[in-house]
């Protein structure tokens, strides 16, 4: 009950964390001094990048999460259902990509450089609400629930905002070629054909993580 207990506090603080900085996004709110911030919009604009997208997600599982947690120490469930593992496993691998991309990719190919990814609502989008739910995942809410075969569900999310990126790319190119206003991410800028190599290691890369989050919150791996 420990754990559980201390996931329910994660959870509510992950989700109260994905409110926060999705306010600050679509307003605008600059909290902090620093270089340019890159990868950042207002408004319904915000919801074009997959970081925003994943965070909320990540933030609607947190909630869901934290609901059930409370109707089992309520004892008005006797367990945590399995979809609501899965659906963790879905949102906290699509956190770990986005974490993972900014740290390894957009970080040092931007401008000024990861300072900029870290800026203002990205602090908390990055940064701060993958590490927390990685972290809640893979030591709080351990389970034997989730199979091999559920892992196939943390790409989900992924090849969804793949068809997006990839549809809003094709009716955006010109002679061949898409600015970088609709290849946000700088994924085709040496051309569309390039999406053949990047989409499936995308795919191949979130599937990685979805098999190591579900190896490290397997209970018999303790």
């Amino acid at each position: 009950m420990r754990r559980l207990r201390i996931s329910l506090v994660f959870n509510l603080l992950i989700l109260f964390l994905t409110i926060v900085a999705s306010i600050i996004m679509f307003t605008g709110f600059k909290f902090m001094n620093g270089p340019e911030t890159t990868l950042e919009s207002t408004k319904l604009g915000m919801l074009r990048f997959f970081t925003v997208e994943s965070n909320m997600f990540m933030g609607i599982s947190s909630l869901i999460f934290s609901i059930t947690e409370l109707q089992l120490l309520n004892k008005k469930i006797n367990e945590i259902p399995i979809q609501a593992y899965i659906i963790k496993l879905m949102s906290t691998a699509s956190v770990a990509l986005t974490f993972l991309v900014v740290f390894t990719y957009l970080g040092p190919i931007t401008e000024y450089g990861l300072p900029a990814m870290l800026m203002n609502s990205n602090l908390f989008f990055h940064l701060i609400i993958p590490v927390l739910s990685i972290f809640t995942f893979i030591v709080f809410e351990r389970t034997d629930k989730l199979n091999l075969k559920h892992t196939i569900y943390g790409i989900l999310p992924t090849i969804l905002y793949a068809l997006y990126y990839l549809i809003n790319v094709l009716i955006h190119m010109e002679n061949g070629r898409v600015s970088p206003k609709y290849d946000w991410y700088w994924f085709v800028q040496n051309g569309v054909w390039t999406a053949v190599i990047v989409a499936p290691m995308i795919l191949l890369i979130t599937y990685f993580i979805s098999l190591i989050l579900w190896r490290c919150n397997k209970k018999t791996s303790a």
